[in-house]
């Protein structure tokens, strides 16, 4: 199918003025100080992600694509992200605040002229303006970034947003039966899928059981009261063992306090609401979790066939609702809310078999190993993911509230560290079904 050229333009205009957009709010809400302050070792300096964006859209959009002169080459090492590691970054040659925004705002008057003047087609960074909406999804990344190290900042609240709308009313099943057979995991045509998204491939799935929504506070709550921190036959060897190092005893920023779970939200603490999905949780707790319930975390296969596969038709969709793009009312995207919507939410956005907020709310955990597909090709650079691939980092799929819908579709793959609970992560069960399923 061929698409006008001029929409494809307009497309990715729009896809980076919403990103800087978004990357503006979360760098002037906050004084200069906690600008170039590390708010944790685990993360970087607001402004050295704020240059970070100008410099990648620097080097691919002004010079690669656009054939044009170097504006700061000066600055390329110290925004190498692979050549420094968060906990160093503070003590680089970091561009100044005013420097930095300067910087980025010059650059991106450039490209949206460049953006103005370049067929999109002639190649693989060229077609369908794959180069733009590649830099729109890592700007938009960088924000969501960025808007974890505004949840680990201390001081008073600086991010407000309106609350999330309530959920229907009425009672869902606990859990959905997804048939067994092929489906097509991946995607060979979505034009700004990423290299780990490709290619489309068939995978023959069994029958299985998954939750028909994320596990919510309230149930991760039972969990604790449960002794579920205190069990190590729920646990893997690695993850009992940080919970004996870091005494963990719930999610990330929850306490107890006065008989109550209390939780830090952007500044704001506040009593934990039983009825969201459960928020800065491990893999490790995921998988604990799942244990102690008699259950597991669904591989990424079984993800992804309760989100895209249409069982009426057998065809693959873009999302679980369909083809169209993500609206407000089929997700919670874009750190519209700043939190997860409860339990139940966006029935338009539930998949053919009524499996609920698998886009948006939280990033899920899997119990998959970040590896390539078949046929994978690394594009444009093998330090996207290439070079995470193995069993180190596992795959979280469906996005959070904190990440724009150009950064999030059916067959988008996240990947982490298992020990990660900074993250917007969260995570559902699954279970085998019944074996005469599939008979």
């Amino acid at each position: 199918m061929t698409i006008d050229p001029e929409l494809l333009r307009e497309r990715a205009a729009r896809a980076l003025l919403a990103a800087r957009d978004r990357t503006h709010l979360l760098t002037t809400c906050v004084e200069q100080p906690d600008l170039v302050a590390q708010h944790s070792p685990l993360m970087s300096p607001l402004v050295w992600d704020l240059a970070h964006i100008g410099n990648q859209e620097e080097q691919w959009l002004l010079r690669t694509v656009g054939g044009r002169d170097a504006l700061r080459p000066d600055i390329d090492s110290v925004y190498d992200a692979f050549e420094h590691p968060r906990a160093e970054r503070p003590s680089l040659p970091l561009l100044a605040p005013d420097e930095a925004h300067g910087y980025v705002a010059e650059v991106r008057g450039r490209v949206l002229d460049i953006l103005e003047r370049t067929p999109l087609h002639g190649g693989p960074l060229l077609d369908s303006g794959f180069a733009f909406g590649m830099i729109a999804q890592h700007e938009q990344q960088h924000d969501e970034t960025m808007l974890i190290t505004h949840q680990l900042r201390r001081g008073p609240a600086v991010l407000t947003a309106p609350e999330p709308p309530p959920a229907p009313g009425g009672v869902l099943p606990a859990e959905v039966l997804v048939p067994g057979g092929p489906f097509t995991m991946g995607t060979t045509t979505e034009p700004w899928a990423l290299d780990n998204e490709r290619p489309a491939h068939s995978r023959l799935v069994p029958s299985f059981l998954i939750d028909t929504t994320p596990v919510s506070n309230g149930a991760y709550q039972r969990f604790i009261e449960a002794g579920g921190y205190d069990e190590p036959r729920w646990w893997a060897e690695a993850g009992w063992a940080q919970v004996q190092e870091h005494k963990l005893r719930a999610p990330l920023f929850w306490k107890r306090d006065s008989g109550q779970w209390l939780r830090r939200r952007f500044g704001v603490t506040e009593p934990v609401p039983p009825d969201e999905p459960v928020l800065h949780v491990s893999w490790y707790e995921a998988d604990a979790y799942a244990r102690w319930a008699g259950r597991r975390l669904p591989t990424e296969a079984e993800w992804e066939k309760a989100a895209r596969h249409d069982p009426a038709t057998g065809r693959a969709m873009r999302y679980p609702w369909g083809d169209e793009d993500p609206t407000s009312a089929h997700a919670n995207l874009g750190q519209r809310h700043l939190r997860p919507a409860p339990i139940g939410s966006y029935p338009e956005g539930q998949s053919p078999l009524g499996v609920r907020q698998l886009i948006g709310d939280v990033w899920e955990w899997t119990s998959s190993d970040f590896l390539p597909y078949p046929g994978f090709v690394a594009f444009p650079y093998r330090e996207y993911s290439e070079v995470f691939f193995g069993d180190g980092h596992k795959v979280l799929r469906g996005g959070s509230f904190a990440v724009d819908p150009v950064a999030c579709r059916g067959t988008f793959r996240n990947w982490d560290l298992p020990v990660r609970r900074q993250i917007f992560s969260g995570f559902r069960t699954a279970r085998d079904a019944d074996p005469m399923a599939d008979a």
